[in-house]
């Protein structure tokens, strides 16, 4: 592992930009502006191997401090980090020494934790470096054609849920953001949860978005009285589109508006953005996971990597479990 000075993190970070500019599939999360805006240009740097005299791997990180311990996390919004490799080094011969290298540059960390993007798919240095895996899951659809997608519904939702929600609600783009920030956070009180980001980090991330056009807001509003029911926040990248955050009030779950979104965004993708993938993020939670299976959606596994240097770290993390 390796101290970075301020000269070294400021280079490495202007490096990276460079790299993430030229490659051709750097997922939506790993790219600068994403990192910039979720977890301030401050407190992010990354890891870089080389081959031939330019940068063709890095690992991105998130580096925070609490009290006397640094360490890695996912950064509030993002929702995949991880290694990324050029295409032409994402072979066992050529992966196998640059992930090495971009784990021996880590600065001096107690804990570490990423959820990597499906794309790295080999995590053996890491396992051989001490870290652990969990594996999780996503759930994607493979943007086909509208009619292949419609079929691939569970029938009752086809034919009953799907019609029925249309009836009432109107899909409506855009709006104001703080109208769409407390709608959707309506499926988070109606559970008693915490909302896990703060309006000021969605309201920086959605500006850094939207300067690259890459997000659409989605609203189920009511045909009667213009009331909004749910919202969802998609955004993409060449490769995929990713749905980022639903939600709703409690109407929305009689009403099916959040099914109606869902599907309109499938549509979204398909039609507009002409992306080959949809991925809903998730979730490994049951009921979501049924909603997820009934839309025709696959599971796509991806690793969950940690590891703790500091024993109190490990301690103090399952007290507060």
């Amino acid at each position: 592992m390796m101290d970075y000075t301020e000269t070294e993190h400021a280079q490495r970070q202007a490096a990276y930009r460079r790299f993430a500019a030229e490659a051709p599939d750097v997922p939506i999360f790993l790219q600068p502006y994403y990192l910039d805006a979720v977890c301030g240009p401050a407190h992010w740097s990354a890891t870089l191997a080389f081959h031939g005299g330019r940068v063709v791997a890095a690992l991105p990180f998130f580096l925070k401090k609490k009290l006397f311990w640094q360490y890695v996390a996912m950064p509030p919004l993002c929702r995949f980090m991880g290694p990324y490799l050029l295409p032409d080094y994402r072979t066992v011969r050529r992966e196998i020494p640059l992930l090495r290298e971009l784990i021996r540059q880590l600065p001096p960390l107690d804990a570490f934790e990423q959820d990597f993007h499906y794309s790295a798919a080999n995590w053996l240095p890491f396992y051989w470096a001490g870290f652990r895996q969990t594996t999780r899951y996503s759930y994607v659809l493979a943007l086909s054609d509208r009619r292949t997608l419609y079929a691939n519904i569970k029938p009752s939702y086809r034919n009953r849920e799907l019609p029925k929600a249309a009836a009432c609600m109107q899909v409506e783009y855009e709006g104001d953001l703080s109208t769409f920030y407390r709608v959707h956070n309506g499926s988070y009180e109606r559970q008693g949860l915490r909302v896990p980001f703060t309006f000021e980090a969605f309201e920086r991330l959605d500006r850094a978005l939207a300067a690259q056009g890459r997000r659409q807001l989605l609203w189920a509003v009511d045909r009667n009285d213009g009331t909004p029911h749910a919202v969802v926040y998609l955004i993409w990248d060449a490769q995929s589109a990713y749905y980022l955050l639903g939600g709703g009030s409690s109407a929305s779950r009689n009403s099916g508006a959040g099914f109606l979104l869902a599907w309109e965004a499938i549509c979204f993708a398909l039609e507009n953005l002409r992306v080959p993938v949809f991925d809903f993020l998730g979730s490994m939670i049951p009921s979501i996971e049924l909603m997820r299976r009934r839309m025709g959606a696959q599971p796509k596994p991806y690793f969950r990597v940690q590891r703790e240097w500091s024993l109190l770290w490990r301690v103090s993390k399952q007290v507060l479990r």
